[in-house]
């Protein structure tokens, strides 16, 4: 039950004043802590930089260590604190986003993700949890502005506290507030479903379906810290992954963890996946949908095996005086045998030219003679073989070494290579994927370079570059070992100290186990920068929906234990290449490792602008229903029959009256894909790219792909019949569409039947 204002406005200032003087008290605790970071990173940072590398390596990490820890403090500041729980026992915490303790470590404000705040997001007035009353406290920087007060156990609750209660519903005016281009965390006003998943076990795959509107992105960024926190020591070095459909989406999820005290989570996007490639370039849907089938797993396997080649006749060969014959049998005899020994290509490589020059070597050896011939004399004669030009140009013929990026570029770009690896395939689809050699990389190649690298293995250069990185590695913790001894050396001697042996290599080991700590990567992000095999405790997948099976396939490797948290709805699909079927995804990877939840409350959109997006949830799937929205605003969407002629001039308008409508809040113009180029001239005061800056304009321009996982107050969509048209997919891109304002909605142009 929600508490009433019928208290007076003086009971709100007194209780305003209360909370004033709590937050002021936790904010001068959180500058304390602060400033200690900030003392120690200034202390590091202007220690004297000679010495030996090592000593300047140690204080890069602490100041790296430092850094971090103020960067953390400072993102917490904006809303500290933002809950009070009032226990029937008669405790009282304060609740935020970060733990703080006064100095005889008595807590000032509890961590919205430990178990004593769990109560503050379950309790409800049917079940109260112990709790009379749990106050809502907001925040304007570091001014306490407004309490809101829900009164869960009203038999506990006595006189005197009856006379102070006040509120107004928290979760509807976050609701109602303006958007900023970039999403706002909602750790002040999650609500009980919310939380049932944000705190799910670690465990296994868990999929969270729900409808737009429904805050499944939050609650995965919710999720990730709480997970964070809760199991640091497991996840503090692997790290969590968060994929998100777009960089435009990450742009405007970037702020949400910080804010919630967690700066050590990777953000990306499957086309950056692959370390080393931009895969950046435009591609047509039906050649994403072919490269993104499973069947290309068998294709790239193919593809790798026809670059060893067996020839047809005989090869001979002249080296110095001898003439040598390498026989077709012999050759395949070669290949089998390296592949059986070790299956990638690359390190198998090595084998079969060991067994090309035994064969070369004893037919020179029986020319000689053997009774001529010294083993010496033998492992000579194949050395020379290996240094000769001819002798390694035939090895290249017969077993090239591959990069992922050559063998997925000469792919495509050879209807013959195509042909012979994907036989499945019509000649008019070969056509859809073939492209120049040295044509840009597009999202749908990342999961085949992927699945290229897993199958060939390191190049001889990459071994050889990892062995040489790993005794460096060896050579700087030894040194680093020396160093630290040498400390303790002379600090035990400056103090003049006297322990035990034992307890000074003690000392010695400790000091060397942290040095070589500091000289591991810094984080995850560090970590997944250069190492495609980095991997991650945790993966959480946004819009999880749009990725392809080969995209799944490479998800899979950089998390072998299958912990994920899958966000999507089956619904919005809007890529060919995309989920159908929850069930018939995992249980291909993790079968009996997955569950799943549902939200079915709509936060973001308005029961009117739902009625317009069930129409089309219902052209889609008769058997879906729409999520249920909290709120109504009084305001029917406006969709209007628009000629194609007057078009332009009629989104002008609307743009300049939304403009005007909605004040500081921000609008969205979606376009068909096809025609955006089109609108950007017919409106060149608007935002319009393709890059995440287009989230900074108060209006921006999008296509359907770009707005997935956005939300704005207003959007005006142009040319829906063209949405639908240009895509197999396109009621399902007209039903993101729709379900991206949070107030008001604008359709112009040809309407299409479900919209009538």
């Amino acid at each position: 039950m929600k508490a009433t204002t019928g208290s007076g406005a003086g009971v709100l200032e007194q209780e305003i004043a209360v909370e004033q003087g709590e937050v002021t008290i936790m904010y001068e605790r959180l500058d304390v802590l602060r400033e200690k970071a900030r003392g120690e990173l200034g202390r590091v940072q202007v220690e004297e930089t000679t010495g030996t590398d090592q000593a300047r390596s140690e204080r890069e990490s602490f100041t790296d260590l430092f850094s971090g820890r103020f960067s953390q403090l400072s993102a917490v500041e904006r809303g500290l604190c933002f809950g009070r729980i009032d226990e029937t026992a008669g405790d009282r915490f304060h609740i935020g986003r970060i733990g703080l303790f006064d100095d005889d470590y008595n807590p000032l404000l509890i961590d919205w993700r430990t178990p004593v705040a769990q109560v503050f997001y379950r309790a409800t007035a049917a079940e109260p949890l112990g709790v009379k009353r749990r106050r809502h406290i907001r925040l304007h920087g570091r001014t306490v502005v407004g309490v809101d007060d829900d009164l869960l156990d009203a038999d506990a609750i006595d006189d005197g506290e009856r006379s102070t209660l006040i509120g107004e519903a928290a979760l509807l005016s976050s609701l109602s507030a303006s958007r900023t281009g970039r999403m706002n965390e909602i750790v002040a006003t999650i609500q009980s479903e919310q939380d049932e998943i944000i705190r799910s076990g670690l465990p296994g795959v868990l999929v969270v379906q729900g409808g737009p509107g429904t805050g499944k992105t939050v609650v995965a960024l919710h999720r990730a810290a709480y997970l964070l926190y809760t199991h640091r020591e497991q996840l503090g070095r692997s790290g969590v992954l968060v994929v998100g459909p777009n960089s435009t989406f990450l742009r405007y999820i970037d702020q949400v963890l910080p804010s919630l005290g967690e700066t050590d989570v990777v953000l990306a996007t499957v086309s950056e996946m692959f370390p080393g490639v931009a895969a950046t370039a435009p591609e047509p849907a039906v050649a994403a949908r072919i490269k993104g089938n499973l069947a290309m797993a068998d294709v790239i396997a193919q593809a790798i095996a026809g670059f060893r080649v067996v020839p047809a006749e005989p090869i001979r060969l002249k080296v110095n005086q001898d003439e040598l014959v390498l026989r077709p049998d012999a050759i395949r005899k070669a290949q089998q045998g390296a592949l059986a020994a070790q299956p990638l290509h690359n390190r198998a490589r090595p084998l079969f030219v060991r067994r090309v020059l035994k064969i070369l070597t004893k037919q020179v050896v029986d020319r000689i003679g053997r009774q001529y011939v010294g083993d010496a004399d033998i492992e000579d004669i194949q050395q020379e073989l290996f240094d000769d030009d001819r002798v390694l140009e035939l090895l290249d013929q017969l077993w090239p070494e591959l990069t992922p990026q050559l063998l997925v570029s000469v792919l495509f770009s050879s209807d013959d290579r195509l042909a012979a690896a994907a036989p499945h395939l019509s000649a008019s689809e070969r056509s859809a994927v073939l492209r120049p050699l040295a044509a840009d990389w597009t999202a749908s190649d990342v999961a085949l370079l992927d699945e290229a690298a897993e199958l060939l293995g390191e190049t001889a250069d990459v071994v050889a570059g990892r062995k040489r990185r790993a005794a460096e590695d060896a050579a700087a913790e030894e040194a680093g070992r020396e160093y630290a001894h040498g400390i303790v050396d002379i600090e035990l001697t400056a103090e003049r100290i006297t322990i035990e042996p034992w307890e000074i290599e003690q000392f010695k080991d400790l000091i060397a186990q942290r040095t070589r700590v500091f000289n591991r990567p810094a984080s995850s992000a560090e970590g997944t920068a250069y190492d495609r095999n980095w991997v991650f405790g945790h993966v959480i997948v946004d819009e999880a929906q749009e990725l392809s099976a080969m995209d799944w396939r490479m998800l899979m490797r950089r998390c072998p234990r299958r912990s994920m948290t899958i966000v999507g709805d089956i619904a919005q699909t809007g890529s060919a290449a995309g989920v159908r079927s929850w069930a018939e995804l995992l249980d291909r990877y993790a079968a009996r490792r997955w569950r799943t939840a549902e939200l079915t409350v709509n936060y973001r959109t308005p029961s009117e602008i739902m009625a317009v997006a069930g129409d089309v949830l219902a052209a889609i799937d008769p058997t879906l229903q729409p999520p249920t929205s909290v709120r109504e605003t009084g305001t029917r969407p406006l969709l209007r029959n628009v000629p194609p002629d007057e078009l332009p001039d009629a989104v002008r308008t609307a743009v300049k009256s939304e403009r005007e409508h909605i004040g500081d809040g921000r609008l969205a113009v979606i376009v068909p894909a096809s025609r955006y180029g089109e609108f950007a001239a017919v409106l060149p005061e608007v935002a319009h790219s393709h890059d995440p800056s287009v989230l900074d304009g108060t209006v921006a321009l999008l296509d359907v792909a770009q707005s997935k996982g956005l939300e704005f107050d207003a959007v005006l969509i142009a040319d829906p019949a063209t949405i639908v048209q240009e895509s197999d997919r396109g009621l399902s891109d007209l039903y993101v569409a729709i379900t991206r304002a949070t107030k008001h909605l604008t359709i112009l142009g040809e309407l299409p039947d479900v919209l009538g």
